[in-house]
């Protein structure tokens, strides 16, 4: 028996939306406010989401379960996969003693903690962002900057701040290509229109993550080198978007970023040399920071033998994240499951689509094609690398999984509870709610991206949420559809930073247990901020000239 959506159950979209909220904001006062753990947090706010689906909204209580079932398993595969492995191979590297050798090495290109964050965080993460996404980039940069001494709070929370231009081209273009498949916009066209949004932030965030790291004196004294970090991953990132397409922007920009700060690098340093490891204005325990370490020489081979397993790494992510090598390995073993009970049995219905459908549910254990596969592998490899033999490669993972099995419970209970919001239907009554606001539907649209990734934890799934509606609003209100489709995916990003997997994963990274609130507190400013500009920026597309000749209509 099939079940139609209904977004407005009480005929009244106040009542309705404040109801729909009711999950989303006890997870977060959970985290942010009362200290509860995370996986805690989580089972609040899926009961809740439970609560509201079945009492509120007139779901069926077993498809609601299924639902929540079927946002578990998505919550292992991809995002537990990746997370688990990526820690795998941070352990072995840690264990190892390479994993310092790399510091020392970082450390050599320079001392400064701000031009560090530069080229980790925003630049070596943007890599990983393009050619795998999913979490990748903040469990990679939030690991190596623990291990170069910055505190945990900032270790995590600017990771997260500098995730936020590179996503909506993550995963080889993947959120831009499913907004265009799923939603018939013309790719090229909203790639371009992307590629005309993003820049500008793409140049703003290196200077908003100094800032926020060290404060706007520190971050004037080092400005030049901002500068070309963001004008050298804004510039390509325009380029690529506009005349070649979506899939390999952020690896493009990504190098050319760091190639560009590297060599930058040899020729200026500030006459300062920032050696906090410390947010300013955030007071941690010794025990929580790690002095600088005098600038250490290795040799040649050593180096190597330290680069080795994030080069392998690298090019294993980069493979695997290739849509031709990804069909070919779903080829080989790819089973689908469909949930009985749950899938096409639940209709999606106008203004959200423009003809009721069926919303599917089906379970692909695309275990060779995930990422986390190609991570494991890339680790395996490494490890034999670093003269580990077998037994103790294995005896390391089994650490690794009860080290970070807290972490892989609250991202099944997170993702459980995101996929019952979208198949209840209460993530598009905050949508439509956006949606009604006329004149001033530019800024609350790109609004409606923020909340589709805070709430989803993917651009992608976002833009699958909120792309046919922001073509129909746009439509409607006389504006760009491609102008609209893309706010959604640009003010996505901003959402990326508090979105509860993200944050699990930061603080996983870091082992910085039990403090996902302390993150969630810290960037939630910048992440409203900065969707409100982007909101505001996309109302200038809209409406005023000269930014008008900007849009593709």
């Amino acid at each position: 028996m099939s079940w139609q959506q209904i977004y407005d159950p009480f005929g009244n979209m106040i009542i309705s939306t404040l109801l729909a909220a009711i999950p989303v904001v006890v997870m977060l006062a959970a985290l942010g406010f009362f200290h509860i753990k995370a996986h805690i947090a989580a089972g609040l706010g899926l009961v809740a989401a439970l609560a509201v689906a079945i009492f509120a909204y007139g779901m069926p209580t077993e498809m609601a379960g299924k639902a929540a079932m079927y946002g578990g398993f998505t919550g292992l595969l991809p995002i537990g996969w990746i997370v688990l492995n990526i820690i795998f191979l941070q352990q072995l590297a840690e264990k190892n003693g390479s994993f310092k050798i790399l510091q020392d090495s970082l450390s050599g290109i320079t001392e400064d903690r701000r031009l560090q964050l530069l080229l980790i965080a925003f630049c070596f993460g943007a890599f990983f962002e393009g050619a795998a996404g999913f979490g990748t980039p903040v469990a990679v940069t939030a690991g190596i900057l623990i291990g170069l001494g910055f505190s945990p709070l900032a270790a995590s929370g600017l990771s997260l701040i500098a995730n936020t231009a590179p996503v909506a081209f993550g995963a080889l273009g993947t959120p831009v290509i499913t907004l265009a498949k799923v939603h018939g916009y013309d790719l090229m066209e909203v790639s371009a229109m992307i590629g005309r949004q993003l820049p500008f932030f793409s140049l703003l965030v290196p200077f908003w993550l100094i800032w926020a790291f060290a404060g706007r004196k520190a971050m004037m004294e080092i400005w030049p080198a901002i500068l070309v970090t963001g004008l050298s991953f804004a510039i390509p990132q325009y380029l690529v978007s506009n005349f070649i397409g979506p899939e390999l922007v952020d690896i493009i920009a990504a190098i050319v970023s760091m190639v560009s700060l590297i060599l930058f690098l040899r020729v200026w340093q500030p006459k300062k040399i920032w050696t906090s490891p410390s947010l300013r204005g955030h007071d941690i325990s010794a025990a929580e920071a790690k002095p600088p370490r005098p600038a250490v020489q290795h040799s040649r081979a050593d180096l190597i033998g330290a680069w080795a397993p994030w080069a392998i790494l690298s090019v294993f992510v980069f493979v695997w994240g290739l849509p031709e090598f990804k069909a070919f390995l779903n080829g080989i073993y790819a089973p689908k499951f469909p949930i009985e009970g749950l899938h096409n049995l639940i209709m999606k219905v106008p203004p959200v689509v423009a003809t009721p459908h069926p919303e599917a549910a089906v379970f692909t254990l695309n275990l060779l094609s995930a990422t986390g596969t190609g991570i494991l592998l890339s680790a395996i490899v490494g490890a034999l690398f670093m003269k580990y033999n077998p037994i103790q490669i294995v005896a390391n993972y089994v650490r690794t999984f009860w080290l970070v099995r807290y972490s892989l419970l609250t991202i099944v209970l997170m993702l459980a509870l995101g996929t019952l919001t979208r198949f209840s239907g209460t993530d598009t009554t905050l949508g439509l709610a956006f949606a009604n606001t006329g004149v001033f539907y530019p800024f609350f649209g790109t609004l409606m991206g923020w909340i589709g990734v805070a709430m989803t934890g993917s651009d992608t799934a976002s833009n699958v949420l909120f792309g046919g509606m922001q073509k129909v609003a746009a439509e409607q209100l006389g504006l760009s559809p491609n102008l609209m489709g893309a706010a959604n995916s640009s003010g996505g990003v901003m959402g990326k930073m508090i979105d509860a997997q993200s944050i699990v994963v930061a603080s996983t990274a870091t082992r910085w247990y039990n403090h996902e609130g302390d993150i969630l507190r810290f960037v939630f400013f910048h992440s409203i901020a900065l969707a409100s500009l982007v909101g505001l920026y996309v109302t200038m597309q809209a409406y005023v000239w000269p930014f008008t000749l900007m849009v593709v209509k």
